[in-house]
């Protein structure tokens, strides 16, 4: 847990200056066509990012690597990471090409509701052809990092996306001064952020003599078994983004400013998420491919009961404060200039149905692992096909009928879809691993979920009855609002976790490495 700790903390600044990041692009830029434009720009090189970045690749190259660490000579690690490392620039430098070269075929594929306003068809595509080669180099980066993770360096590849945000907040700033359309430079951005994070890791692998020496290996046996785990998995690991993806699809055909407002509230869900359940998600990994490797089923499951409950215990009260605290929140980070208090209303909307399924994003991001660890990648596949597929029937059956009776917010529906999913997608994992006997729960689990019932509850209503109204966040000045969400935020925490400590649960725990008894 202390390395989770360590990832938690680097993705926590990372998190903060992506805050400052989208607080700056909504008093720049605010909500309208530019943004909603850059965001699908964005979305698809980063949609491709998780297929072959922290996605399917990762969970694919992780445990061969762990393999060939604990069994084989430096040299045939060096070998491998040559062979994966040629052989993955090499396909994504021809996908790089051919997606910039079909930028406004992709736009039709994936915004069909932009090709009706053709100013807003035209920048997407413009923006698309800069954006794409983002998945060159950040794949390169995710390549690295888990190199680097499996090698226990974890503060480096979490730090990386700190200088994205840098750049990113850099452009918006100044971009108007660079650029005549001034969301162009939000796209240049992209691109120079996945560059300078390339760089950033190169010399993390130098320290450890496995820099890449770009060699094609498509007919390696190490490079080919990597293949084999990562081509069913490619689906699987990324249904949350084939599900933005279709929510995206659907919101280009609402009114515009939709795709924004599901964009900042998908940002508020990805700070405790990003916070916590990339980093444990992140640490994980390596610890349950070791503990397969070493055929210590014991230790694998002891480890993913650990990361389970500290899941619920960290995951249910970000959700209920998310959902408590959407407007207040909202209006205390963006409602500044371009970003109006309609634009904070509607975003809340998505928010607190995004909330819902936070605890599941989480869940998923530690069970999938337990899959991957020990080589299965088609179990998380069919799962994943079916949770994608309910996602699909979901949206239709949620935004259809907000559309034809003219309910406010047909776009939150598209969020609660994809926090229902996340749930089944959850659900549906777990039910598989202990159906296989590959985990069941340890001692203690009623007397935890007791704890987090109770101490959850009573933050909830302390959030119910004494937070100001959202009129009266709208008339405060930006530090009265920063200083009363930070307070509602601390006695909300504090409340929380008080509870838990005096009900018995021995939060310390969460520092070192558990013995299969703690609860």
């Amino acid at each position: 847990m202390r390395n989770t700790a360590v990832v938690g903390l680097m993705t926590f600044l990372s998190r903060v200056l992506g805050l400052v990041r989208d607080m700056v692009f909504a008093r720049a830029i605010g909500v309208g066509l530019g943004m909603d434009a850059f965001l699908v720009a964005f979305k698809i090189p980063n949609f491709l990012r998780r297929l072959f970045g922290e996605g399917a690749f990762s969970l694919a190259f992780v445990p061969v690597l762990s393999d060939y660490k604990a069994n084989r000579e430096h040299a045939e690690v060096q070998g491998l990471v040559d062979r994966v490392f040629g052989t993955l620039a090499g396909i994504l430098l021809l996908l790089s090409i051919v997606g910039s070269l079909a930028s406004p075929l992709l736009v039709m594929v994936f915004a069909p509701g932009f090709i009706d306003e053709p100013e807003k068809f035209a920048l997407t595509g413009d923006m698309l052809r800069v954006t794409f080669p983002y998945i060159l180099f950040i794949s390169l980066v995710a390549f690295g990092g888990g190199i680097l993770n499996t090698y226990s360096r974890f503060a480096l590849p979490a730090f990386a996306p700190v200088l994205l945000n840098l750049v990113f907040i850099l452009a918006a700033l100044f971009g108007d001064a660079w650029f005549e359309v001034h969301v162009m430079a939000l796209a240049w951005a992209v691109f120079a952020g996945g560059v300078i994070q390339l760089l950033l890791i190169l010399p993390g692998l130098a320290r450890l003599r496995l820099l890449p020496r770009p060699r094609w290996g498509w007919r390696d046996s190490g490079v080919r078994r990597i293949l084999k785990l990562m081509a069913p998995a490619v689906l699987g690991s990324s249904v949350a983004q084939i599900n933005l993806l279709f929510d995206t699809l659907i919101a280009s055909f609402l009114i515009t400013g939709s795709v924004s407002w599901l964009y900042y509230a998908d940002r508020m869900v990805e700070f405790p998420l990003g916070v916590f359940g990339v980093a444990l998600g992140t640490v994980i990994l390596p610890s349950l491919s070791k503990s397969h490797a070493a055929r210590s089923p014991q230790e694998f499951a002891a480890t993913l009961d650990r990361a389970l409950r500290w899941v619920l215990l960290l995951g249910m009260p970000a959700a209920i404060g998310l959902i408590l605290l959407a407007q207040p929140i909202l209006i205390t980070l963006f409602q500044y200039n371009a970003f109006t208090p309609h634009d904070a209303f509607m975003a809340s909307l998505s928010l607190m149905a995004y909330a819902v399924g936070l605890p599941a994003f989480i869940l998923v991001k530690v069970l999938a692992p337990a899959f991957y660890s020990r080589e299965d990648s088609r179990t998380p596949v069919r799962i994943g096909i079916i949770a994608m597929l309910s996602n699909m029937v979901l949206n239709v059956l949620l935004v259809v009928p907000m559309v034809l009776l003219d309910i406010t917010g047909p776009h939150a529906g598209l969020a609660l879809a994809t926090a229902l999913t996340g749930w089944q997608n959850a659900a549906m994992l777990y039910r598989r691993l202990r159906r296989e006997g590959v985990y069941a729960p340890l001692a203690g689990w009623g007397r935890v979920l007791l704890r987090i019932v109770v101490a959850g509850t009573a933050m909830a209503l302390l959030l119910i009855w004494a937070v100001p109204a959202v009129a009266t966040w709208v008339e405060w000045g930006g530090w009265e609002r920063i200083g009363q969400l930070a307070l509602w935020i601390v006695l909300a925490m504090g409340l929380y976790f008080l509870l838990l400590q005096l009900m018995g649960q021995r939060l310390q725990l969460l520092w070192r490495r558990p013995d299969a008894g703690d609860v």
